[in-house]
């Protein structure tokens, strides 16, 4: 699985989870009890002041201020805009070796009084419980399933003296990242209060629209300080959700047209008033990006970042001169299914700008390279599932393709994809495009077992136009090679068995790559050397320096390798590009 940050960990468990008689469940107890009050009694009582209504004692539960009030343990926990419960942020958290990724909080308690611990998560085995209670300390957690949103839920009595508890939630050993959000720990009020919450914010000022051309323009407009996003809206209609800045570039625009636009705020209290509207006309015709250069016949292809997760901050002009095909990472998802638009993160990026990366993706497109744009990712969640949604898809990657000068996209949908659609979407973008569109997919290992899985259902199907499949051999459990034996990740048997799979399943030498991480930084496992990724290489073009696993023919037309990413590459000083790429280009 591809992760915004990194590649997410898929590494064996060390320990099984426990089982339910493991854990401490509290159970209510209904003990009749009799009480006799006088009449005078059950009148002061009546005119007393009522018990105080029970209040939610953590603070920040729903992570609209980030990580604020909470602790996670080695760095393992992130805020998060996708996926949410509610409002506009969540926590996700990724174990990583003995580290289960247990984030928590000390809330203010009262004594002797019961808790109602609750949260939404997704996510296999993912934990919720508290600790230092006084009494019985509890804990529950998901079976082992991620899928979808679930509700956990479980209650704690303070003793006589305790007056904070320590709530946490953790994943398990050797499981992908969980998310939580909408954390509660409902009871008495302890004296710490209550976390209020942000009230609504106002109608953003400044709204002004600069950066004319014949397919989008640009919409800047003054922060509010409440806010955690803003919605675009376009004659009227929500087109878009911004987070990160005040302006945003407004794509898939029609020439010499006039466009009314406002913008709103909002956090976890819900949307503000709309600005002003202020109007923006496009210029005359474009003549679009114009063909990109024909990817070599043996290339090298890496993934760009758009964000700052550790590796090595870069520019396009920073990528090494060995990557012949740039994915740049990723596409983002709008309020219109299937379409896609793209934020250059300018701030993460150290203020590298929209006018400098066309400006890159132009001189690396003279030098011979190809400039595509990824679809997908963790944030990938991009639906295409019907006519619309596919015209969708095609329409907005071709309007991307005119403003950045992108050459082609890339298929990264780690959620599935439906071939009959994505195939209608990859053709209509075809057509728009014309031969020198350059399409390559990465999909995970799982995906290409088979003929009759949805990835190879597409790629067999857009064969005449597809350039390579650069699947990802890493993050993967034991798989299946083309002569039925099962095969580990991380050797050369692994790449080679499994490429074998894709070869005699109907696709070109010429449309097969070999997916592997630049470091060990770069994926959660499966990390091979450039030495074993040249082996195999040597395997499947020559018949030599093979394992185990020979194949049975050669196929000197491989195009070549991928890796995630040309940043985790810089980060290590280039030895993934450096040795890979001699060796691709130097293939018969």
């Amino acid at each position: 699985m591809r992760t915004h940050p990194t590649r997410s960990a898929s590494s064996p468990t060390p320990f099984s989870p426990p089982t339910g008689a493991h854990v401490n469940r509290i159970r209510s107890l209904a003990l009749p009890i009799a009480v006799t009050l006088t009449a005078g009694a059950l009148s002061a009582l009546a005119a007393g002041t009522a018990q105080a209504a029970d209040v939610n004692v953590a603070r920040n539960g729903g992570f609209e201020s980030g990580l604020a009030n909470w602790s996670c343990t080695g760095g393992t926990g992130a805020s998060v805009s996708s996926p949410v419960y509610a409002g506009s942020g969540a926590l996700k958290a990724t174990p990583a070796g003995q580290d289960n990724a247990r984030c928590s909080q000390t809330v203010t308690v009262k004594p002797n009084s019961t808790y109602t611990l609750s949260t939404q998560v997704q996510g296999s085995y993912v934990y919720l419980g508290a600790t230092g209670t006084g009494t019985q300390d509890v804990s529950t957690w998901t079976p082992g399933s991620g899928a979808g949103w679930q509700k956990l839920s479980t209650t704690f009595t303070t003793g006589p003296s305790t007056t904070q508890v320590t709530v946490y939630t953790h994943g398990w050993y050797g499981q992908p990242a969980y998310v939580v959000d909408e954390f509660s720990v409902f009871g008495p009020d302890g004296g710490g209060g209550t976390d209020p919450g942000p009230s609504v914010p106002g109608a953003p000022a400044g709204a002004a629209v600069s950066g004319q051309s014949a397919n989008a323009l640009t919409l800047s407009w003054n922060a509010v300080g409440s806010a955690t996003g803003y919605y675009m809206y376009q004659d009227g209609v929500r087109v878009k959700t911004v987070t990160g800045g005040a302006s945003t570039q407004i794509t898939g625009l029609t020439a010499s047209t006039s466009y009314s636009f406002q913008v709103s705020a909002y956090n976890a209290a819900g949307e503000g008033p709309k600005s002003a509207p202020v109007t923006g006309t496009t210029t005359g015709t474009d003549p679009g990006p114009g063909p990109g250069p024909a990817v070599p016949k043996h290339a090298l292809t890496g993934y760009w970042q758009n964000f700052d997760n550790g590796a090595t901050v870069q520019k396009i002009s920073d990528v090494s001169a060995q990557y012949d095909i740039i994915a740049v990472s990723f596409a983002d998802a709008t309020t219109t299914p299937g379409a896609i638009t793209f934020n250059l993160d300018s701030a993460g990026l150290g203020g590298y700008t929209v006018d400098r990366f066309k400006a890159d993706i132009a001189a690396k497109k003279a030098a011979g390279k190809s400039v595509i744009l990824s679809i997908g990712g963790e944030k990938g969640t991009i639906s295409v599932n019907d006519s619309a949604s596919a015209n969708n898809l095609a329409n907005s990657a071709y309007a991307l393709m005119q403003e950045y000068g992108f050459t082609g996209i890339d298929i990264d949908l780690e959620n599935g994809l439906n071939p009959t659609y994505m195939t209608q979407a990859l053709r209509s973008l075809s057509s728009k495009v014309g031969s020198s569109l350059v399409i390559t997919m990465a999909p995970q290992t799982i995906d290409m077992q088979s003929t009759q899985g949805g990835y190879f259902k597409t790629a067999l199907n857009i064969k005449d136009i597809l350039t390579v499949v650069n699947m990802q051999y890493y993050n993967s459990g034991s798989m299946n090679g083309c002569d039925g034996k099962v095969y580990s990740q991380g050797s050369v048997d692994f790449l080679t068995a499994l490429a074998c799979i894709q070869l005699e399943g109907g696709l070109d030498p010429s449309q097969v790559g070999i997916g592997v991480p630049a470091s060990p930084s770069g994926a959660g496992s499966g990390y091979v050397s450039p030495t074993i990724v040249g082996n195999a290489l040597d395997c499947l073009t020559r018949g030599t320096s093979c394992g185990s696993f020979k194949p049975s023919k050669t196929y000197p037309g491989l195009r070549g390798a991928m890796t995630w990413s040309t940043n985790w590459d810089a980060k290590a000083g280039s030895a993934w590009s450096n040795s890979v790429g001699p060796k691709v280009h130097g293939l018969p």
